[in-house]
């Protein structure tokens, strides 16, 4: 059965692919923020032996959530930003309107 039709093209535009993966992008900052918080879990705490390495220290490990934290805040205000410049008032190829 062959399709005689015009049909879709393979490839979407360049901008609305560069708007979906920066809409993928912040989808996974929530993800990649758990991964990041969670490290200090794996940090040494208690030195077992005399080869062991130097236990971290909790301070240091507050202050590496913090950072984390504004790192993330910034990392998700710039793709929303870049999202934003990137917007089209117009339609997509599959009708669907911008959000």
């Amino acid at each position: 059965m062959s399709d005689t039709g015009t049909s879709p093209p393979v490839f979407l535009e360049q901008r609305g692919y560069r708007r979906r993966r920066l809409m993928d992008a912040l989808r996974l900052l929530p993800i990649a923020g758990i991964a990041l918080w969670l490290l200090p879990v794996f940090w040494p705490t208690v030195a077992d032996g005399p080869d062991a390495p130097e236990p971290m220290a909790m301070s240091s490990a507050i202050v590496y959530v913090f950072v984390v934290w504004i790192g993330l805040i910034m990392a998700a205000f710039a793709l929303w930003a870049t999202l934003f410049a990137h917007r089209d008032t117009s339609t997509d190829q599959d009708g669907e309107a911008p959000r």
